[in-house]
């Protein structure tokens, strides 16, 4: 009986470890397929690269945020508002506090 016992426990364990191996291989593979995407690739395949979505914070800022908006020939933009720069080249006004997508002025590719 304890023999059985101890046999059902080293399954059981055996069991658990390979269920979470198997459960952590694709979130890290997926999170390792979304860091090589560009912007625009990522937006299209979720969803939010469009007016009306909601702009990823990682790229509301830093090196995709458009300062001298004058400089790009854009108007100013409302208040609240910013414009940021896509990898194919659009512009997209967000909102700065939602990041919600008010519009997507293409570039010139």
């Amino acid at each position: 009986m304890k023999k059985q016992l101890g046999t059902w426990l080293i399954c059981g364990a055996l069991m658990m470890s390979a269920s979470a191996v198997v459960a952590a291989q694709p979130v890290g593979q997926d999170h390792q397929d979304q860091s090589h995407r560009s912007m625009s690739e990522r937006g299209h395949s979720e969803g939010w690269y469009k007016k009306g979505g909601h702009m990823p914070t990682e790229y509301r800022g830093g090196s995709y945020a458009v300062t001298d908006w004058q400089s790009e020939h854009l108007r100013a933009p409302p208040r609240g508002y910013h414009y940021v720069r896509s990898d194919n080249g659009d512009f997209i006004l967000v909102a700065i506090t939602t990041g919600v997508i008010a519009s997507i002025i293409a570039g010139q590719h």
